[in-house]
């Protein structure tokens, strides 16, 4: 078993903040950053929390990622607007993005708003709660740099492109529902590699279609398009990996035609030499005030009702209990918040070594 050491939330939390202004990020931008990959933690998606964070900390330092997030209004109007993001953290485009829609959708009962020309974001699920949080519906989906196959090929051309709906409930957490269109993602593949471990058959498959496990192998040929993860459903058409590729292309066109920003292969965060460039993504974001049709309680309650008839229904043999999504992330963050976040060896190690390197002291993994 891999050694595992559990960090207190807040002190991590407030670790990821400074690097971040070490990094030369505003203090409230740095604050949004650090929640954002701590709710990933929090709800138990590694491949999306601390884990992360050098993958930021290393475009910030090549020059690809901009440590000052400078919005640029595009197009707006009542219920929509067009934000560029010039480059800057994803995080932060997003946050302020999903801000706008809520606010555009008290005012005027919808908000839908698009970014382009931003970067990685973190969970598309911390957007859709922002609006669940606000007593609204919320939707966030972003595209990604290319590594998904579509259905009958071989070769990376869309990302993983993930939905996230979310809902408020009477129950004490909402609906969220947050996944990729494809059968899993990079973030997955890097703990696996960073651990020792292989990619489950079914996940990747080589240029000859042919499935791959080898998750370092898996990493270091992507940029190459020697590798591609396969559509949610898998290979082919029998297990609907058809729908899993129709569903990733529906966010394409909203994250990409929708803000006129680029699209497919040019969203690869290299050049054709190899070299880093920056991701250019695209974002959606909407809200839907629920009181415009019926009164929120009343909504709450019925979406509870639906939740908990899901959850009593018959149990698969030797299935203990049904769950609906967003009650497991729940009883996780539960359970960090009292005992930690956990982190693997070779993770607080080289967090330990980026403490040193930006000269943050004390940092929690000494």
């Amino acid at each position: 078993m891999t050694e595992e050491r559990r960090v207190p939330v807040e002190a991590l939390g407030k670790f990821v903040e400074q690097v971040f202004v070490r990094l030369g990020v505003p203090p409230e931008d740095a604050r949004i950053c650090a929640d954002v990959l701590l709710a990933a933690d929090l709800r138990g998606i590694e491949s999306h929390g601390v884990s992360r964070l050098m993958l930021y900390v290393n475009r910030i330092r090549n020059g690809t990622l901009s440590p000052v997030t400078k919005l640029q209004t595009v197009r707006e109007g009542p219920t929509t607007a067009v934000l560029d993001a010039q480059n800057g953290l994803g995080m932060v485009a997003g946050y302020r993005a999903m801000d706008l829609a809520i606010r555009k959708a008290r005012a005027f009962g919808l908000g839908a708003v698009v970014v382009r020309n931003s970067s990685h974001y973190g969970i598309a699920g911390y957007y859709a709660r922002m609006a669940a949080e606000a007593g609204m519906i919320g939707l966030s989906f972003t595209n990604a740099r290319p590594s998904v196959a579509p259905t009958f090929g071989v070769e990376p051309m869309l990302g993983t492109n993930p939905i996230a709906f979310a809902c408020p409930t009477d129950e004490p957490f909402p609906f969220c529902f947050d996944g990729a269109t494809s059968v899993s993602q990079r973030g997955k593949i890097e703990v696996l590699a960073r651990l020792g471990l292989p990619t489950p058959a079914g996940w990747v498959v080589d240029r000859e279609g042919k499935p791959a496990t080898d998750s370092r192998a898996i990493l270091a040929g992507l940029p190459q398009d020697l590798y591609a993860f396969l559509p949610l459903g898998g290979a082919g058409e029998e297990l609907g990996g058809h729908k899993g590729y129709g569903l990733a292309t529906v966010v394409e066109i909203l994250c990409s035609a929708l803000s006129g920003g680029p699209f497919l292969k040019d969203l690869s965060d290299q050049d054709e030499g190899g070299r880093p460039k920056p991701s250019r993504l695209g974002h959606f974001f909407l809200a839907l005030d629920i009181q415009r049709f019926l009164p929120l309680q009343e909504f709450r309650s019925l979406a509870g009702e639906i939740l908990r008839a899901l959850r009593a229904s018959a149990k698969a043999p030797g299935a203990t209990r049904i769950y609906t999504a967003g009650e497991k992330a729940y009883l996780r963050e539960q359970e960090i918040r009292a005992g930690g976040v956990p982190l693997d060896r070779p993770l607080w190690e080289g967090l330990g070594r980026l403490a040193g390197e930006l000269g943050i002291s004390p940092h929690p993994f000494a």
